[in-house]
């Protein structure tokens, strides 16, 4: 099994997109990289785990899922390099292979120095972006081929029930 880490705001902080988003709504840009994030499990079947640092929301450690990737929001004195480590070190073992995503040089080296893929926040976004090329591509050819409805749909009942073919 394949698991990706992202440290969540070092992508934030990386890619163009997510960066100019961040100026104006931090939780937005949040959620639209767990949103990018999910598109990347569905389509490589890694699973993916967006960690990030509790300075920017205080209280204790939060977990959930969504859209099923897990994202840690860490304890209040826990950075997310920090926790990222530890997820490193627990989830290691001989039929997993853990890839990391951060541009922290640092962290780099200390996530390499345990067995973990380590991936840049500029190659992840490249990885991305030809995975989001991919999926339209798919998208395009099942468009295609598939014939019309037989039941008229408005575009608002058609966006329902995809939500609920992707589970959200």
């Amino acid at each position: 099994m394949d698991i990706l880490i992202v440290d969540g705001y070092n992508m934030i902080g990386d890619w163009p997109e997510l960066k100019s988003l961040k100026m104006k709504d931090l939780a937005a840009a949040r959620d639209d990289l767990v949103e990018k994030m999910a598109e990347y499990q569905a389509y490589t079947g890694y699973r993916v785990i967006v960690v990030f640092d509790a300075h920017y929301v205080q209280g204790t450690e939060k977990k959930y899922q969504n859209y099923k990737v897990e994202v840690i929001f860490t304890k209040e004195n826990e950075t997310a390099d920090e926790r990222i480590e530890k997820l490193a070190i627990s989830l290691s073992n001989r039929k997993t292979q853990i890839h990391v995503a951060t541009s922290d040089f640092t962290e780099q080296w200390a996530i390499f120095g345990q067995g973990a893929l380590r991936k840049s926040a500029r190659e992840l976004l490249t990885e991305m972006n030809m995975i989001e090329k991919g999926i339209e591509k798919k998208v395009k050819k099942i468009q295609e081929k598939r014939p019309g409805a037989k039941i008229p749909l408005s575009q608002e009942v058609a966006e329902i029930f995809e939500k609920w073919r992707r589970g959200q």
